[in-house]
């Protein structure tokens, strides 16, 4: 893998191979290996997608989101980029995970601003996120593998999907759709909101529910920053709404990284992660109920 990290970035680079040295892995990503490099004094991150991860990420669409919201600046630049393999060298950017942070709560305002910035730019991606139609493929690729969806996880979706109409009704604009704190680096002179695999247009509801991925309080104490006053009850349940969904999806996404081997090669409990998932979005579709 060192050979490989090394003489893709040198080529990249058009440098040396000796030129090219591997600094140290970034950890927190659930399958990606992310590396930082070093080559003629200057820093990189390398990607090595996970395994069986073009399942749930197309490349092209990646890259082309990634050239869409390139002039806002707030993602690290691209230097290479190959959509068969997913093999990505960005430059790195100085700052702190806010998922490292001791108090992520202090930074809200810059998350504030950096989602902002992208919803509010006007821009287009290049497909809708299509939360209803993903999750259909995210079941399929499961089933594939011989798996049946339990009755639980039948009658959420169905609760979740019977406020369609309700969230159907609110404008899409350009949306990360895994902002995550993880993915949101607060640098010296400004946030930046880093990987762009799940990028499309969507309900701008969906990031702020993303923003409590690890903590969803986090989520009901960004929203009023995010919004700039007092949330109405409809934004409320927007976030319940969303969240619910999110852990849908990733109770499918466990599941089939269970199935492929991944909790034995990661060392990740992927079966219990995804139980994990389906208790949460009961949770917070019990919450929206209170809106």
């Amino acid at each position: 893998m060192e050979s490989l990290i090394c003489s893709t970035t040198a080529i990249a680079l058009g440098v040396a191979r000796s030129d090219v040295t591997i600094d140290y892995r970034l950890m927190g990503g659930m399958s990606n290996l992310m590396y930082v490099v070093s080559a003629k004094g200057k820093k990189y991150t390398f990607r090595i997608p996970g395994k069986n991860s073009e399942v749930f990420v197309d490349r092209k669409e990646e890259l082309f989101n990634i050239q869409i919201i390139d002039g806002l600046g707030i993602n690290n630049k691209l230097v290479y980029f190959d959509t068969k393999t997913g093999y990505k060298l960005s430059k790195f950017v100085e700052g702190t995970p806010l998922g490292e942070m001791p108090d992520p709560e202090s930074h809200l305002e810059e998350v504030a601003c950096v989602l902002h910035r992208l919803h509010d730019s006007g821009l287009k991606a290049h497909k809708d996120y299509g939360p209803y139609e993903r999750l259909e493929k995210y079941e399929q690729e499961v089933k594939l593998l011989g798996y049946t969806h339990d009755e639980k996880y039948t009658h959420l979706k169905s609760v979740f999907l019977s406020h369609r109409e309700f969230l159907d009704q609110f404008e899409q604009v350009i949306c990360h759709n895994d902002s995550q704190i993880s993915n949101i680096v607060i640098g010296e002179e400004q946030p930046y909101l880093l990987d762009w695999e799940f990028a499309g247009n969507n309900d701008p509801m969906y990031d702020v529910a993303c923003v409590g991925n690890k903590d969803f309080g986090l989520a009901l104490k960004f929203l009023p920053v995010y919004l700039g006053r007092e949330p109405r009850a409809e934004e409320y349940r927007r976030v319940y709404l969303w969240r619910a969904f999110q852990c849908l999806q990733w109770h499918n996404v466990a599941l089939y990284k269970e199935m492929i081997g991944l909790s034995q090669d990661l060392g990740v409990d992927f079966k219990g992660v995804a139980t994990l998932y389906l208790a949460k979005a009961e949770e917070f579709l019990n919450g929206a109920n209170q809106y």
